[in-house]
């Protein structure tokens, strides 16, 4: 709603008396001037070499807080890539190479008998059988597995 089309022009406006009374408080030309000439006198911008040492000093603190901060993290031991595919002694490597006649033959075992070699058991695949070939002694004693799919 405009009220400027329905005011009358013969009287003052509502504003008129704020306007007045904010005139007042204003200050003197050339106060705002004067100020900042204190001011700038009083304050006088440094020069660049009188502030580089502590933004310098800052940066190495940073610097120095990271690199800490890095260092500190303590990091998974190496733990070298696993080939599926090799074969886990089940026997020691003297006993493996010293058989006159090792044989190859394949095999399912279950998969809870493979539990104490690493392969993940749960639940839902405890009654599975693992293909798997197995190295075997001229005894007939196992000497080292080799899983075909799990």
């Amino acid at each position: 709603m405009n009220d400027s089309d329905t005011r009358d022009p013969a009287l003052p406006s509502p504003f008129d008396a704020l306007r007045a009374e904010m005139a007042s408080l204003n200050a003197p030309r050339g106060v705002h001037k004067e100020l900042m000439a204190a001011f700038a006198a009083q304050h006088k911008p440094r020069r660049w070499y009188e502030v580089a040492p502590w933004r310098i000093a800052g940066a190495f603190g940073t610097a120095a807080a990271v690199l800490l901060a890095v260092l500190a993290v303590p990091r998974a031991p190496f733990q070298p890539a696993r080939d599926d595919s090799a074969f886990i002694a089940l026997d020691s490597f003297e006993r493996i190479a010293q058989d006159p006649a090792p044989r190859m033959l394949e095999t399912t075992v279950p998969r809870t008998a493979l539990a104490a070699l690493g392969v993940p058991v749960n639940p839902e695949n405890a009654g599975d059988m693992v293909q798997a070939e197995m190295l075997v002694g001229f005894d007939g004693h196992p000497l080292a597995l080799r899983l075909a799919s799990e």
